[in-house]
């Protein structure tokens, strides 16, 4: 597997998985206008999918697609953060996942839109756009309901203490890192972990929530040595139609 190939997954995995739960929510959210705006959120992470593992699909030149990379993989071959399959169980786990996940993409992507390859700048130019607007949403959401009801503000406590041992994972730069550092497609993950803190402490503190004295470095998720079975039920669902029909066209 080329550094590169594996690099594309990640990106790609990322927002396929994160996507899907928060198409999760679709019809069940706790007010409409939250179930339209994470509808909205999961279709632009779709669509982000769509570009990385369409490029990924290329650079194997394997004869796959990008549906063949997003449905017919197995849970131990996806490369996402272990952060973004966690059930999602509470409406405040799920918006303070995004919100971790917002505050990296945004500077993430926005060092990709100079990355050494024209591809990789390309996606990157296109989805940034939109991970600026979820970081946006997000983070007021964040904010409103930390400074709310003492209900709200002890389930978004809970919500951050939960995730905060996986946000360590982000920044563990690995072999495909340094590769991709070297080869200036990306930057180190390790380079952006002082402006994701600063977006970090300044909605928490807006919203009155207390940041965790450390964090663990979770590991497993990108290395896909993955240690939940959180993926597998997912893709269970998620990959229902094309594993029972393979050959079907729509």
């Amino acid at each position: 597997m080329s550094q590169l190939f594996e690099f594309l997954l990640r990106q790609g995995d990322n927002a396929l998985v994160l996507g899907h739960r928060m198409s999760e929510w679709c019809g069940v959210a706790p007010a409409l206008e939250e179930d339209i705006a994470l509808a909205n959120t999961a279709l632009d992470l779709i669509g982000q999918t769509q570009l990385w593992l369409g490029y990924a699909a290329e650079v194997e030149a394997a004869g796959r697609t990008a549906n063949d990379l997003a449905f017919r993989r197995d849970a131990y071959d996806f490369r996402n953060m272990l952060m973004v399959e966690v059930p999602n169980e509470d409406f405040g786990r799920t918006l303070m996942q995004q919100f971790c996940f917002d505050a990296f993409q945004v500077p993430w992507l926005t060092a990709l839109t100079a990355s050494s390859d024209t591809r990789v700048a390309e996606i990157a130019t296109k989805s940034v756009k939109e991970a600026a607007y979820h970081l946006d949403r997000s983070a007021k959401t964040v904010i409103a309901l930390g400074d709310g009801t003492a209900e709200s503000n002890a389930r978004m406590q809970t919500a951050l203490d939960y995730l905060w041992p996986y946000t360590g994972e982000i920044f563990a730069d690995d072999a495909t890192d340094q590769a991709m550092a070297k080869a200036g497609v990306a930057p180190l993950p390790s380079s952006l972990k002082e402006t994701w803190q600063k977006t970090i402490v300044q909605t928490l503190s807006a919203a009155d929530l207390t940041q965790p004295d450390s964090t663990f470095a979770h590991s497993g998720g990108r290395s896909g040595m993955r240690h939940t079975e959180h993926l597998g039920h997912m893709l269970a669902t998620m990959q229902v139609l094309q594993r029972s029909y393979p050959s079907a066209v729509w």
